[in-house]
């Protein structure tokens, strides 16, 4: 994959509201008789217009960050903030509601639904927010060609080829205009070149006013945005603008 473009040569937007305060937040694991500190006292801001990165090697809570972020696990203490809300004491349904509504999506394996089409895919969220089907359609087809599939939106994923297959689950992710976009190695499963269009994607998303959070092993990825965070050993062993 090629690097990212210069810094100065791309546009750096001016951050919005905070969204995510986590302060302090501890990780922990029981493995039979050992027990596993997945993060050790992580404190962090995220506000909305940011386009950051989450880096780190394999055991370096990096997995771990990522689903306390998307609200798909709660920490073991400490304090975690989402638009204002006290997420760290949800019940399940809440963390639940809270997914479908402020955050969108996006992993390696695309996770689309292989009988139904692009259409349908993308109208999951809405189907789940409770939306009126005339409303949920037009909402889905316009996604859609704002992620340039207009003319895929009957295809079901078999008959896509993978770059197409990662834009209708990003479709998914915007649909329900989330307060932030969560990506999982989103181009782990692609070549190259097609690699190069999803972050192409990412950055006209970033300038259209998206808050983006790419996990990503890869240097090149993590370049293409404005802040990278590196974990080690559970802890943020830097946090800083690309430079």
């Amino acid at each position: 994959m090629t690097p990212a473009a210069p810094l100065e040569a791309r546009q750096v937007r001016p951050v919005g509201p905070l969204v995510i305060a986590i302060e302090d937040v501890a990780k922990l694991y029981q493995m039979g008789e050992e027990t596993i500190h997945a993060l050790r006292g992580v404190s962090l801001n995220i506000h909305r217009n940011e386009y950051l990165a989450i880096m780190g090697p394999s055991g370096s809570g990096k997995s771990t960050l990522m689903n306390m972020l998307g609200c798909l696990d709660t920490p073991t203490s400490g304090r975690y903030e989402f638009n204002g809300q006290d997420v760290a004491g949800m019940a399940d349904d809440e963390l639940a509601d809270i997914r479908n509504r402020e955050i969108g999506f996006v992993f390696q394996t695309f996770n689309l639904l292989a009988r139904s089409d692009a259409l349908r895919n993308v109208e999951l969220p809405l189907i789940y927010a409770g939306i009126a089907p005339h409303l949920r359609h037009e909402r889905a087809r316009q996604v859609l060609e704002n992620v340039g599939l207009g003319n895929r939106i009957h295809h079901k994923p078999n008959e896509l080829s993978g770059g197409q297959r990662q834009r209708v689950a990003i479709a998914r992710a915007l649909v329900n205009r989330p307060s932030i976009i969560l990506a999982d190695e989103p181009t782990g499963n692609l070549d190259s070149k097609t690699g190069i269009e999803i972050l192409a994607l990412f950055e006209d998303l970033y300038e259209q006013g998206n808050t983006l959070i790419v996990v990503t092993h890869e240097e090149s990825v993590a370049r293409n945005a404005r802040r990278i965070i590196r974990l080690h050993d559970g802890l943020i062993a830097s946090d800083g603008p690309v430079n």
